[in-house]
């Protein structure tokens, strides 16, 4: 299959993945209707274009939490990132820093912390979730540290996890789920052989190394159920704000209120996200959702976004609509699994080239250049 733009990595990912797979990577919550808003709400953003600008001298440099970006560009956290390519974690996090931006990675990682920040040359971020065990938290933290994290994205919107009915269906969770993905395996060999077999162990690595013992697919669904705690409030996060020193970003915000509430609580900067829709269904996209927190705490933290990024114009459009950056997720695992670290590299050089473009013809020769004087204004 030819990868001419980075959509084509969704198409290349489905065809090499078990269904499981790419369904719990695709999927969304309930009807999938937030889902499809966030990225068809991002094509109706429409941009401003201008000529004759001389855009020779163009630069998509930026910098975050003192932080030098080649690109406004952070690779997402995504639990079980390491099932889509062999040791994916490490293989996502190489392409990111040899492309100068950060990857993010997750609590529920295949690879542990210390198997992750040893392979590149940058300090990675890491997300945290808020857990009835406060302990793993303090322990986690702790290993985060020493390996070198500065930054801390703290993901709120999920103190309960969402509904998504495809992960039933494909055999992610369900009856036989676990012969069904064997099945599943068995049919697509390519991937049972580089991650399935040569690949392991398949654990959640941060987990197992603070319980003392493997801990599988499996208790991925019931470990994070049991100690997702519906009853978090701001005060819960106030001790790990006291005890971390470097910044701290606030994951899954939609709303203007929960914005000024992130920015009085001293949080560094916010992810504006509908958690790519696999929460609650029928929320605002995170392009509509954008302008009016940016409006209410603009430059009072950075604001990030992500939720159906799905290409270098989108960047932009988020960029113009408030945010100081965005984050990928769907769209960085669909390339890990087609061809893991190059492919990832490849699709970051993609997003760069479409931004460069994009850029180039709405007159904006810098990051900082890119605000609401790239948009477009309608008549009538």
């Amino acid at each position: 299959m030819i990868i001419s733009s980075p959509g084509d990595y969704r198409e290349a990912a489905r065809r090499k993945l078990p269904p499981f797979l790419f369904e719990y990577i695709d999927g969304g919550a309930y009807a999938e209707t937030t889902l499809a808003r966030n990225v068809a709400d991002w094509r109706e953003v429409a941009l401003r274009q201008r000529v004759l600008r001389d855009m020779s001298d163009l630069s998509l440099e930026t910098r975050l939490f003192d932080e030098i970006l080649k690109l406004p560009l952070i690779l997402a956290p995504v639990g079980l990132t390491g099932m889509y390519a062999r040791r994916g974690e490490v293989q996502a996090a190489k392409a990111a820093a040899a492309r100068g931006v950060p990857f993010t990675l997750s609590t529920v990682s295949v690879c542990p912390i210390e198997e992750v920040a040893p392979a590149i040359d940058r300090p990675m971020w890491f997300q945290l979730y808020v857990l009835r065990d406060r302990g793993f938290m303090a322990s986690v933290l702790d290993r985060a540290k020493a390996a070198g994290v500065k930054t801390l994205v703290f993901t709120v919107d999920m103190p309960v996890p969402g509904a998504r009915y495809r992960d039933a269906h494909s055999g992610m969770s369900g009856p036989n789920a676990a012969m069904r993905r064997m099945v599943q395996a068995m049919a697509h060999p390519a991937w049972a052989w580089d991650v399935g077999l040569k690949g392991q162990p398949h654990d959640l690595g941060n987990v197992s190394a603070y319980l003392g013992k493997p801990t599988g697919l499996a208790d991925y669904i019931g470990w994070l159920g049991q100690n997702f705690d519906p009853s978090i409030s701001w005060k819960d996060l106030q001790w790990i704000r006291d005890a971390w020193d470097g910044p701290m970003i606030i994951k899954g915000i939609l709303d203007p209120e929960d914005a000024r509430d992130a920015a009085g609580f001293g949080a560094d900067g916010i992810v504006v996200s509908n958690h790519g829709g696999r929460q609650l269904d029928g929320v605002l996209s995170t392009a509509r959702a954008l302008p009016a927190i940016a409006e209410a705490v603009k430059g009072r933290l950075t604001i990030l976004t992500d939720s159906g990024i799905r290409n270098g114009l989108d960047v932009v459009r988020a960029l113009a609509l408030g945010a100081d950056a965005v984050l990928l997720g769907r769209a960085f695992v669909y390339a890990l699994a087609t061809g893991g670290e190059a492919a990832v590299a490849h699709l970051i050089d993609l997003f760069e080239a479409e931004m460069r473009v994009t850029m180039t013809l709405t007159g904006a020769r810098t990051i900082g250049d890119i605000d609401g004087r790239c948009l477009a204004r309608t008549s009538g």
